[in-house]
């Protein structure tokens, strides 16, 4: 139990709706002043999101169908885990595959995110992988539609620079590989 003066003390938790990917929760809690009330969040699985790039240093992106807003988004390949990976990198490596067909000589760990811990409970781990090259047919979900691409990592760095991707795990994890890079420059 948290011991922290702003830790909310629960009382009750239910699974108010499920559905493929993910939970809402309900939980009854008190808060710090004494106040009872009830707070929801999604509850999902962890997900992996990967930066892979070409021996030639370009990137795989996706472009994919975004059914909640209604538009192509272009991206990068991003899963959630599931049961029988062995680890985030075995997770990693077959959201790769299966999204871009490609496969990666070798990945490392980028960072740890909660990228919306105020309403969910994800948990977001990204990977850049290196050496991707094309090796089989995608093997998508039946509710993906995607398309793969290669592109310059500066093209992509300049399209996240200027707004023109949006999709916020893309945009953390080129921001955050080319504040690392920065960082080993100096």
């Amino acid at each position: 139990m948290p011991t922290d003066p702003l830790a909310w003390e629960t009382h009750d938790r239910d699974v108010a709706y499920s559905c493929p990917g993910f939970d809402v929760i309900n939980e009854s809690v008190r808060l710090p002043d004494g106040t009872e009330t009830d707070f929801d969040y999604v509850s999902e699985p962890a997900s992996v999101c990967i930066l892979p790039f070409t021996p030639d240093g370009d990137v795989v992106c996706i472009e994919e169908w975004r059914q909640a807003v209604s538009r192509v988004n272009r991206g990068l390949p991003v899963g959630g885990t599931e049961p029988d990976d062995d680890d985030l990198e075995a997770a990693a490596r077959r959201e790769l595959a299966e999204e871009t067909g490609h496969e990666a000589e070798r990945l490392e760990p980028l960072v740890t995110v909660e990228p919306a811990n105020g309403f969910a409970d994800s948990v977001m781990h990204f990977f850049v992988a290196h050496g991707c090259r094309p090796t089989a047919q995608q093997q998508l979900d039946h509710n993906e539609s995607i398309r793969p691409q290669t592109m310059a990592f500066d093209e992509l760095l300049d399209a996240v620079r200027d707004g023109e991707i949006r999709d916020g795990r893309t945009v953390l994890a080129v921001s955050h590989y080319q504040l690392l890079a920065g960082e080993t420059e100096t």
